[in-house]
């Protein structure tokens, strides 16, 4: 299937998924909760996607609800809480937050050459379940993000329905935050397009952002996540518990995607254990001298007396 058809199911997926949730919140059960009500209707929209992903047998359907559904969600919180236009707190965190759906979202159509196509670790997330591969596919992969992502959006929603606190200088910091982490992600991911299109079999890329971080992007996306934080605090002081959703994306970053993507790294490139030996892991920092090579202590070596 071509990358233009197998976008245009995905489109119609979307569609019909955001129609789902969309229709809960217009003419399902009032919670009486804002944050209840897109939850469910984010779990129904998700639900759809699964149901697709079923259909098609390629979970590749839920790889960019992540970054469409989170500005839909911002903006039903804004509109149902009736804050108002005049909010900048709102828009400084929306222009991070859009920016980063955009971002993200154009990324994924640029690599996704089509339905043939599935991410490596969903199948394996399957594999590995064995006779519970559906509960995996539901719940590991479509179900669990999901929640995970809600949970970042928590301080959106805490600014959604705050309008009217005052500015402060964390709203410049959060905003200036958010900004390093896009560029730090967009950086990481032009940088890497160039890479692949030149690489040779075996090649590990070490250059640029990726010298100093073995894994740019997932700082990146941790660093969004951050400044939706930072901006939650600002809206509401002392409120640390917005930080919630900051902190389960770097434990899944760190405890489930890198290792996978390490491992995966070190089988298929033997060069890349040079790489681990010199840069950092996730925190960007100057990488470490590369230790000598064998020849060069040899020609080092003082030389001993026949």
């Amino acid at each position: 299937m071509s990358q233009g058809a197998s976008l245009l199911r995905v489109g119609i997926a979307y569609v019909i998924a955001i129609g789902a949730g969309l229709a809960w919140l217009l003419w399902g059960l009032d919670s009486g909760q804002l944050w209840l009500d897109g939850l469910i209707a984010d779990l129904i929209a998700t639900v759809v996607i699964f149901a697709f992903s079923r259909f098609y047998g390629n979970s590749t359907f839920y790889d960019a609800f992540w970054s469409v559904i989170p500005p839909l969600l911002a903006f039903y919180w804004w509109i149902a809480a009736d804050a108002g236009v005049n909010d900048v707190r709102w828009w400084l965190m929306m222009i991070v937050l859009l920016a980063w759906a955009i971002r993200l979202t154009a990324n994924w159509i640029r690599t996704f050459p089509g339905m043939h196509h599935e991410d490596w670790r969903y199948p394996m997330v399957r594999e590995r379940a064995g006779r519970f591969e559906f509960v995996a596919d539901l719940m590991g992969i479509h179900v669990f993000p999901t929640l995970q992502v809600f949970a970042g959006l928590i301080p959106v929603y805490v600014v959604a329905t705050r309008a009217g606190e005052p500015l402060g200088w964390l709203d410049f910091v959060a905003f200036g935050v958010g900004l390093a982490a896009l560029a730090l992600e967009t950086i990481a991911d032009l940088q890497m397009h160039r890479f692949i299109a030149t690489r040779t079999p075996g090649q590990v890329m070490d250059t640029g952002v990726w010298s100093w971080s073995r894994h740019p992007n997932y700082f990146g996306e941790c660093g969004i996540w951050f400044s939706m934080g930072l901006f939650g605090l600002a809206a509401w002081p002392g409120a640390w518990w917005v930080f919630v959703g900051t902190f389960a994306m770097v434990a899944m970053f760190l405890a489930v995607s890198i290792p996978m993507m390490e491992q995966r790294s070190l089988e298929r490139r033997p060069e890349y254990a040079r790489v681990v030996e010199r840069v950092s892991l996730f925190i960007p920092r100057p990488p470490k001298k590369s230790p000598p090579t064998t020849r060069s202590n040899e020609k080092n070596r003082p030389k001993t007396s026949a």
